[in-house]
């Protein structure tokens, strides 16, 4: 999938509360359904999507008791309840500060299938790619052809499975690191949907170019058996074939 700002809602696109209320659970599902149409969320289309998705997009503010309902809670906020994700309030706003400002692509925010694009391009600014633990790990691998920083060029960062689809790599996300990858997501809010064998990779629309130039030339076109072995060998030492 890929991500792009937009003034007009694209011709035949849905709004995303209309596929589900979780805007990463909805881009999971368009990746699952090839034949879905894009998805939208706009300044006058938030009703009915996740505050936290309309706020990590950039299109209101963060609630002001996120900082105690994503660590231990407080009694001034819905009795108390609370996620255990920081280890306490202050933790969790120096997180969201380190974060910066979050702007909006535009009036509105599109998320398609790369086939649904519209001709031309509409200036994508990011690629959401979903793979199991082997696929994500040759994406990295090719991220790291051609980088020189080694502790960089792929995160994994903290916060919610819409920041490392979309905030990140599409800098909405005003301190996330300038042409890195974002592989996650590391919030266990989406553990009862996201399949527990995958991983998701958010792609600058820069780094995801790198990358296809540097297919060719790298270990997956020059060595396609180190990246898909056809024969592995398993925890015990005996060896199986991959059909």
């Amino acid at each position: 999938m890929c991500v792009y700002g937009a003034d007009i809602a694209p011709c035949e696109s849905v709004a995303a509360a209309k596929v589900n209320r979780c805007l990463s659970e909805a881009i999971l599902e368009m990746a699952v359904k090839k034949d879905m149409p894009p998805i939208y969320l706009g300044e006058n289309m938030l009703e009915g999507v996740c505050p936290g998705g309309q706020s990590w997009l950039g299109f209101i503010p963060f609630h002001p008791h996120l900082k105690d309902f994503i660590s231990i809670g407080s009694p001034e906020f819905r009795g108390g309840l609370a996620e255990y994700y920081k280890a306490n309030p202050e933790v969790a706003e120096k997180s969201m500060e380190a974060v910066g400002k979050l702007a909006p692509l535009g009036k509105y925010t599109v998320i398609s299938g790369c086939d649904h694009l519209p001709f031309g391009d509409p200036g994508v600014k990011a690629i959401i790619c979903f793979g199991n633990a082997e696929q994500i790990r040759n994406l990295c691998g090719l991220i790291h052809f051609r980088s020189t920083r080694p502790f960089s060029s792929t995160v994994v960062p903290w916060g919610p499975a819409c920041a490392t689809m979309i905030a990140y790599p599409a800098g909405i996300a005003e301190k996330a690191p300038d042409g890195a990858a974002f592989v996650g997501p590391t919030d266990p809010t989406g553990n009862a949907w996201f399949p527990e064998s995958h991983l998701v990779i958010g792609l600058p629309i820069k780094v995801s170019r790198q990358m296809c130039e540097d297919l060719e030339d790298s270990f997956i076109e020059k060595k396609p058996s180190l990246a898909y072995p056809k024969r592995r060998v398993n925890p015990t030492g005996s060896a199986t074939k991959t059909e």
